[in-house]
């Protein structure tokens, strides 16, 4: 008989026990959803915001490195003064780059190359100067004169040596699907806001194939995107029935969008005043592959790719009409990465719960 409240004990036990796990679980997935509420809000703030960078100066004005001051944009006296050429690091069909020096920092020195073209740089200069914003790289000056255009360094580069730059030893530890899925919001960001700009809806019209378009972005040294090249960014005016052509040449490759191929077959040879407008939403059908760029073949990259896989296949929807928006494409990247956070963070919590 006095075995009894051992038996007891031992009965009721085992019920407390889980009881007070779960509920001590529920608390950790409250705490970990606050956290990364915060830590989400601190990169992707809401649809919302502001998108200035705080750091920004006043229109026509620059701060570079870790000065406090705002600079005014450095006029073509200035630029031929105080800037000084060291190695030419690039040349396109429009302009060559130059890696400069201005007050012991380094900057970049764009000049036209073939007049021309001299429109389509000064159109480039033009939403360079409109467009300033954490998206797009920072204008230190320019010259109109010259056809000269002085912009913040970033010693990381272009988007095509991206892979490169995660494979060396320093950034190993950072060579992750986490920071691959965050370049690509970033990629998607950026789009976004060319899509709602100041000016209006702008097309990305230097994207006629993967390597182009990579060409076009700036990697930070802390591991963010700029759009750095803006010589071809037609604005799009539905209400004033104005669509794009992005160039006068036809355009092939399953890269870009079916409406920008030529529509009347191998018979009917091409004619750019035959050939049909398009909209922004050529821009959307080539996100999946920019972001399977981004997304590499580390480890957990896969699962990303099948979170993706609806929207993805939205955005390849041969009609335009059907495609989605930029902002309901970040919106998904941004729950996607929130998902995938919290069940890295707490891996056995669906089967628990």
């Amino acid at each position: 008989m006095e075995k009894k409240p051992h038996f007891v004990r031992r009965e009721f036990l085992p019920r407390e026990v889980p009881s007070l796990s779960l509920g001590l679980l529920l608390v950790a997935v409250l705490i970990l959803n606050a956290l990364l509420y915060l830590y989400l809000n601190k990169f992707y703030v809401s649809s919302g915001r502001a998108e200035t960078d705080p750091g920004l100066c006043p229109f026509g004005y620059f701060k570079l490195g870790v000065g406090k001051n705002c600079s005014p944009w450095l006029s073509c006296e200035a630029i031929n003064r105080e800037v000084r050429k060291l190695k030419c690091v690039g040349e396109g069909a429009v302009k060559k780059v130059f890696l400069s020096e201005w007050k012991e920092n380094k900057v970049v020195l764009s000049q036209l190359t073939n007049s021309e073209l001299k429109e389509d740089f000064l159109h480039g200069l033009k939403m360079l100067k409109a467009l300033q914003s954490k998206h797009v790289v920072r204008l230190l000056g320019y010259c109109e004169q010259q056809f000269t255009i002085l912009t913040e360094y970033h010693p990381l580069g272009s988007l095509r040596g991206l892979n490169e730059t995660l494979h060396m030893p320093k950034y190993k530890g950072i060579n992750t699907w986490h920071r691959r899925l965050m370049l690509a919001i970033d990629y998607v960001s950026v789009i976004r806001y060319l899509h709602s700009s100041p000016l209006g809806t702008l097309v990305m019209c230097d994207s006629n194939d993967l390597d182009k378009v990579l060409s076009q972005y700036l990697l930070t040294s802390d591991f963010h995107i700029l759009v750095n090249d803006l010589d071809a960014l037609p604005l799009v005016n539905r209400s004033a029935g104005r669509l794009v052509k992005c160039g006068h040449r036809e355009l092939r490759g399953e890269f870009v969008a079916p409406e920008q191929r030529w529509p009347y077959g191998e018979e009917v040879p091409f004619e750019d005043d035959l050939m049909p407008p398009y909209d922004e939403k050529t821009d959307i059908w080539k996100i999946p592959d920019v972001s399977n760029f981004f997304l590499g073949h580390v480890e957990g990259s896969d699962i990303v790719r099948l979170h993706l896989f609806d929207i993805h296949a939205a955005c390849k929807k041969e009609d335009p009409a059907e495609r989605p928006s930029a902002q309901e494409v970040l919106d998904t990247y941004k729950k996607v990465l929130t998902l995938l956070i919290r069940e890295a963070a707490m891996p056995g919590t669906r089967e628990m719960l």
